[in-house]
């Protein structure tokens, strides 16, 4: 399954760190304060954060006790319903045309080149796509996705940096209606250094957007970095907080052995993680599947 070998590739610090934790376990089931503790230490250092290791402490805690079974057999079963809460796979097909998708997050996260996988990605389930250079403040971030426009071979709308980023994506949607073209994909601006601006900035698009189609926009997706580990949940919630983010793309797993941040995010928010960044190449962005995820984390060769 080529989900699996990519995420499996991805996972491969984490698992291989998480796998060597666990092997105190072997095949017990009598679970102890000292084989509490020690989990307790193993998904910390997996940036699990102290909410989401407490919580699943305690329910397997609860599920060893009642059914007397393996411990690693349980705890696989505890992570395996945290992702389930985050399981929705992102729709091809959409009522709406275009569909306007909003891309959000900070500078760093890999948000322009997601949105480049994703075009890639609706163009093979042959849906036109046309970007929108909505970050307007950082002439690399319209460079970067004038790139990836020529690699998919769509067009993409600009305008001059500095110009008002809602102009832009409401320029991009009306010339997406104009062409019958199914897909808006539109960078935002990433910018932290004044986090007020930042999300007034990103409201005010919201609310433009609307202008011109009021149940747009259809989707708001969160690009998240996972080598910040717990930081990513307080940026989740700040844009949450600011947009009503419908989905994550998580990036940047192979790059860090703490991916017990997307159990935290899950656990909170439950919000869809709809896909996980595995590499830079076009095609190098994988559904997000609870089962796979899960066997790729506990896969020990």
């Amino acid at each position: 399954m080529a989900f699996f070998k990519s995420i499996k590739s991805a996972l491969s610090k984490t698992r291989s760190a998480f796998n060597h934790g666990l092997q105190f376990l072997g095949r017990k089931t009598m679970i102890d304060e000292d084989t509490l503790e020690a989990l307790s230490t193993l998904l910390l250092h997996a940036d699990f954060g102290i909410e989401t290791t407490d919580a699943i402490l305690a329910k397997l805690k609860a599920r060893v006790s009642k059914e007397q079974c393996e411990i690693k057999a349980a705890l696989k079963i505890e992570l395996s319903e945290i992702l389930n809460a985050s399981q929705k796979a992102f729709e091809i097909s959409s009522p709406h045309q275009p569909r306007v998708i909003l891309f959000v997050g900070v500078n760093g996260a890999g948000k322009t080149t997601s949105i480049g996988k994703l075009a890639y990605f609706l163009k093979q389930h042959q849906k036109s796509v046309l970007l929108a250079a909505g970050d307007t403040f950082r002439a690399a971030a319209v460079s970067q996705l004038q790139v990836w426009a020529e690699r998919n071979k769509i067009n993409m709308i600009a305008q001059p940096m500095g110009s008002d980023s809602a102009s832009v994506i409401f320029d991009a949607i009306q010339s997406a209606q104009a062409k019958q073209i199914d897909v808006v994909l539109a960078d935002t601006a990433g910018r932290l250094q004044n986090k007020s601006h930042l999300m007034d900035e990103l409201r005010k698009a919201a609310r433009v957007i609307k202008k011109i189609d009021a149940s747009a926009p259809h989707e708001v997706i969160l690009v998240l970095d996972a080598s910040i580990g717990q930081n990513a949940i307080q940026q989740l919630r700040e844009f949450h907080a600011a947009l009503n983010v419908t989905g994550l793309i998580i990036t940047k797993l192979d790059g860090t052995a703490k991916a017990g941040i997307v159990f935290a995010l899950s656990q909170e928010f439950k919000i869809p993680i709809y896909f996980i960044g595995t590499g830079e190449a076009l095609e190098d962005l994988s559904r997000f599947d609870t089962l796979s995820f899960i066997d790729s984390l506990f896969e020990e060769h």
